[in-house]
């Protein structure tokens, strides 16, 4: 039976963002890159297929879908990340097109944001703006593809002879990252296997098949364990805009220990993962997401079911004062340059779109 948001919002002008928000929520995507490249090809085809003849008409039809998906996915922030990265672009092209249509200078001075304010109109039809959208979503997803490379390739500047890096549960691009140091030299790595999903003992896995000294450790061990290591290094689904992480539960905790021995924190993340939003520990709609409670205590445990409450949380705050460093493509940046980025990304009266 469908949900109510469902129903609202079922109607022939929105069922492209209806499928694109039906693969999430059934795990079609089964991680934020792959919502990322999906994203992009929705966008491309919503600018391709729909109706509209000015750039106003087209931010309308993504503000819109904008709106539904956050309705309908409250937790999701890669697809609206790049919705609203979208608007960013339709605004420059426009942008460039007009000013080149009138004979102006395009170029702001070096090291000067652009003023979106300065064109208040976006009512102008021009014909050549479908096709350059297009083709910088065509270079937007090109950038995307190669982004795990880009942060992989800095591994050799982070990570250092006979260190020990501690990481948990398995990312994709924390896994890149660490066989590429391994190519230039020679560390070991500890694995907290992520318990319940334990998707650490494919990590650990991976690695040594790379020929990486690999220790695999319950996360009960990592506090014992954190004096031996060097530095922490972890994926993290999103960057928060005061540079927390909202990231794999248990990491929290992990964090803790790492500050409490002063050992760097290092973060990976592609830059679909920044967020303008702000939020604490206790904002419900952000980080109350619970999984599965059959991977905390399985259903053959039988008639214990009956007696306990299960609570298995999918997220963790960490703030940015326990964070060291946000490695992207773009490079290492602290967590209070967070905001720079952000300026890079989005267009500021974008960021509640």
């Amino acid at each position: 039976m469908a949900t109510n948001i469902e129903v609202e919002h079922n109607n022939e002008d929105t069922l492209d963002v209806m499928q694109l928000i039906s693969d999430i929520k059934h795990s079609q995507l089964i991680n934020s890159y792959n919502t990322a490249t999906r994203t992009v090809d929705f966008l491309k085809s919503l600018i391709s297929e729909q109706e509209w003849t000015t750039a106003q008409e087209l931010m309308d039809l993504v503000k819109k879908r904008m709106k539904i998906i956050s309705t309908s996915l409250p937790y999701e922030v890669v697809s609206l990340n790049i919705l609203r990265h979208s608007l960013k672009l339709i605004r420059e092209e426009y942008r460039s097109i007009l000013k080149k249509k009138k004979g102006e200078d395009l170029s702001p001075p070096q090291f000067v944001t652009p003023d979106y304010r300065e064109v208040l109109d976006y009512s102008e039809t021009l014909p050549d703006l479908k096709a350059r959208l297009l083709d910088q979503l065509t270079e937007y997803k090109v950038e995307m593809e190669t982004s795990c490379e880009n942060i992989a390739n800095q591994a050799s500047e982070h990570i250092h002879t006979n260190e020990t890096v501690l990481t948990v549960g398995r990312s994709h691009t924390v896994e890149r990252f660490l066989i590429s140091a391994a190519k230039k030299t020679t560390f070991e790595v500890i694995v907290a296997e992520s318990s319940n999903i334990l998707e650490g003992h494919t990590m650990a896995n991976n690695l040594a098949e790379a020929d990486i000294g690999t220790t695999l450790i319950p996360d009960t061990n990592v506090f014992a364990l954190m004096p031996r290591v060097n530095k922490v290094i972890i994926g993290t689904d999103t960057v928060m805009a005061n540079g927390g992480l909202r990231a794999q539960a248990g990491l929290y905790v992990v964090a803790l220990a790492a500050q409490h021995y002063s050992v760097p924190f290092m973060a990976l993340a592609h830059m679909y993962k920044f967020t303008p939003v702000y939020v604490g520990p206790h904002d419900k709609t952000t980080f109350d997401l619970l999984g599965s409670p059959a991977d905390v205590l399985p259903y053959s445990s039988g008639p214990m079911l009956n007696k306990v409450k299960v609570f298995n949380p999918v997220f963790d705050y960490i703030p940015p004062e326990l964070v060291t460093l946000i490695i992207t493509q773009q490079g290492g940046n602290a967590p209070s340059y967070v905001y720079r980025i952000l300026t890079e990304l989005y267009v500021q009266e974008d960021y509640d779109a």
